[in-house]
Parts: C-alpha cells; structure tokens; sequence
C-alpha cells in the first residue's frame, strides 16, 4: 500500500527549549501538524516510537567532505550517509578541497557532485583569499551560506594575510564570514622551538605548544577587532581555549549578535591528556588543549557564550594519521558520533537535550538563515531525528560508515544512541543502516 502522509505517535518532542509529548504529521516533505493527539486514517503510515525523544535533525556548520580532488579519504556521498546514521540531516562543507572552492565555477560544480550523490541537505560555503574579492560580492547570497577565511596556515593560497585585504573583505561582505583563527607567525615561531629541541621526531604532545592558547587568541582577537570597526557579520570557528570566551558576550539574543562563536565536540570530549593513548588520532587545528580549558568551554556553551555546536569532520585515512607527528595531517571524522557523544554528556549531567537542540540546530538556522529547517515547526521541512537516549553502545570499527574506517572515538563507550532519521519526510537511517534512496535537497538561505 503506498501512503501520502506519515504520522509519527507519542514522541517526547524537543523544541524551542520545551520537551512536550505530541504527535506529528507529515505531509511530502513537511510537518503539517504537531499536536497532542492525531488519530490515524488509512492514508497514514503510522509509526509509534513509543515516548521516545525526537529532535529536529542536525545542522552541521563545519564539514570536510574531501571531495572534489581528496577521495581517497572520503567522498560527499560517504560521509554524507555517516552524518545521517548520526542525525546529521544538514551540512555546510568547507571550500579547502582541490581544487579549492574561490571561484563561482568551482561552488556550482561541488553543488553539482552533491545533488547527484549527497545522502544529505547540502550547502558549500565559498573561500576567500588574498585576490578573489570581486568572485565573493557577486555571489548569490540566498544560495552560499557563508564566507570561509582561514587566518592561520592553510592549503594553498587560502591564507589570507593581506591586511588590506582583510579589512576591504570585512567592509564589503554581507555575508557571515566564517574565520579560521590561529596566528601563523606565533606557529612557526613555537614549531622552529620544538624544532631545535626533538629534531625530526616531535612528540604530539607539543602539539598544544606549538598551535598555543597565544596563537587562538591572538588571531580570534584580531578579528572580532577587525569585526567590530568595520561591522562585519563574524563566526568564530572551533574556539578551543578559555580565553577566548572573553571575547564573545551572552547579554543579547543569538538573531541581535554581529559576533559569534562555535565549539566542536573533540575539544568538548578529549584534553591534552589523551594524546598519550590517542597520538595523532587527535592532532586537530586548533589543537586539544587542557582540562581546564575543556571545562570552560562547557561553561562557555551552556551559558550562551558559545553559539554553536559543530564537527568540523574531517577525515584522512588511517595511513595517514599514523605517521610521525611532522607529518601527520590534522583532522579526523566525527559526524557518525558527535550527537551519540552529546548525549553521553546528557545522561552525564553536563547539558541538557534543550540545550544540545538549541546550539546544534536553532542555532545554526538561526545564524545562516537557513529557510525552513532546525525546527520542529508546521511547514518546515521534515527533518528529524528519533533518539534512544537510554541505549548504550561501544564505538567498533565494523560499524563506522566513513570511507576512512576508523574513528577517534574507536572503543569508547556512550550511553545514547541515533535510533532513526527523517530527511525531508523519509525514512533515510534505521537500525544501523542507511536507506539507498536520498531524499536531499540543497539548502536555501532566507535573505533579502
């Protein structure tokens, strides 16, 4: 029998700081109805999730997919199908690819790639460097989410270094402009110190050393300068360090903010103690840093300090990760298990599920203007999430879903689990497995 309209019963939906018991209604690829009670009709595919938890599905605002020009580590639709199983339904990938997404020609192509091959809602965000000014001001700005500019080493030309440069980009950009924020010359002065201490064979845990609080802060500080004279729309990535939270205030509403800020759940998860047993599985930019600052960022997100909870998934192969230290790439995949790791930290007592709703797909929306998802609402798009915030589950290496195969989460334990997903009204994730029919859609953004 084929059914118009799917009716989900007795969820515990979290929404807008709220957790009520409700039925929802699906008509295509929307909400049409969510109420206390909705008695079921022939035309109805009827699901009973049985008091579980349902969420709107996730906006991940930091994504490497590696592709075009990096598929040997992973590819749009691979990682895509991984952020579904972990309750992704969104993402806005980054423009360091190769080639590197600075011209108009290359964003239409990767968007091209995605509604051929995504398994999820999509959107590329579009790089700035030192000489593609005249490119970003002649973008589509209901279609590109943001700018990404990468003020610390980066690949390629994407360094942007110019200080003229910078302040005209800052001046003339309506967009959000995304930063990358470690001071380069502070880097290389500590690489050059670690260098003359241990040669060739740096150990990883001078990693904190060398890419320091110093260097978070000196750069993130420089922009919200920069942000502030010139009245640009600012998105601090990754922060990784308590002093940097100095930077950003919680006094007034995330919609009246022109500076914001994001943690991603491995600064959240490890510290510098678990390079000991993790090695370069954890070498990320910005560094693991400290306990202390561990703990501050927690205080940072709950207190509305931090505005956004992300990935920042970015995947190599196992080969690569395990070279020495010099050599081994920074970045590793996290979008299967970044909601299962939040909700460990729930039934930890560190946040709350309002809380992981508000900054993991609120927030987003909200940030970017994203039209019509991030919310359980009448019209939206039906973009969910089933949680089984009870079941408990070792991370093995059989079960990732990253073309990488493997995971730095790889043999811990969490207590909460992504039981199904919804994209754009179907059933795309259940039971350990992704459904072969993509439902995605690009993602639109809702400005004048």
């Amino acid at each position: 029998m084929s059914y118009s309209k799917k009716l989900i019963k007795n969820a515990k939906v979290v929404n807008e700081n709220k957790i009520l018991n409700c039925d929802l209604l699906i008509h295509g690829n929307r909400i049409n109805k969510i109420t206390k009670e909705i008695l079921p009709t022939p035309e109805m595919e009827v699901f009973d999730v049985k008091g579980k938890y349902v969420i709107p599905g996730l906006i991940d605002d930091q994504v490497h997919f590696r592709e075009p020009g990096l598929t040997h580590k992973a590819t749009i639709k691979s990682e895509s199908k991984a952020a579904l199983a972990g309750g992704i339904t969104s993402y806005i990938e980054m423009p360091n690819t190769q080639p590197q997404t600075i011209t108009k020609i290359e964003w239409e192509a990767k968007n091209k790639r995605a509604a051929e091959t995504s398994y999820a809602n999509y959107a590329f965000m579009f790089g700035g460097t030192n000489d593609n000014l005249d490119e970003i001001l002649a973008l589509d700005i209901k279609r590109v989410p943001a700018l990404k500019l990468f003020l610390g080493s980066s690949t390629g030309n994407m360094l942007v270094d110019n200080p003229n440069v910078l302040k005209s980009i800052f001046r003339n950009v309506k967009l959000v402009i995304a930063v990358h924020c470690e001071d380069e010359y502070t880097i290389r002065k500590n690489f050059k110190v670690a260098k003359e201490k241990y040669g060739d064979e740096i150990p990883i845990f001078e990693h904190p050393a060398i890419r320091s609080e110093e260097a978070c802060y000196l750069s993130s500080s420089k922009a919200v300068a920069l942000a502030k004279e010139t009245g640009a729309r600012l998105h601090v990535f990754h922060v990784s360090t308590a002093k940097e939270l100095e930077l950003f205030r919680n006094d007034i509403p995330l919609k009246e903010k022109k500076i914001t800020a994001e943690v991603c759940i491995h600064h959240l998860w490890f510290s510098d103690d678990d390079y000991i047993s993790k090695g370069t599985r954890i070498k990320w930019n910005p560094s693991i840093k400290t306990k202390e600052d561990r703990i501050a960022l927690w205080e940072g997100l709950n207190s509305d300090l931090i505005d956004i909870l992300a990935t920042d998934h970015a995947p190599h192969t196992a080969e690569e990760k395990n070279q020495p230290y010099n050599n081994a790439p920074s970045g590793g995949p996290l979008v299967q298990h970044a909601l299962p790791a939040l909700l460990t930290a729930f039934n930890e007592g560190k946040i709350t599920l309002e809380k992981i709703v508000q900054k993991a797909c609120h927030n987003p929306a909200i940030l970017f203007n994203v039209k019509d998802r991030g919310y359980l609402k009448e019209g939206y798009y039906a973009d969910l999430v089933v949680l089984d915030i009870n079941k408990e589950f070792e991370v093995l290496k059989e079960d990732l879903l990253y073309q990488c195969e493997w995971s730095p989460f790889q043999g811990i334990k969490f207590k909460g689990a992504v039981e199904c997903t919804l994209l754009n009204g179907q059933w795309v994730y259940s039971e350990g497995n992704v459904h072969p029919k993509s439902a995605a859609m690009e993602l639109t953004f809702d400005r004048i």
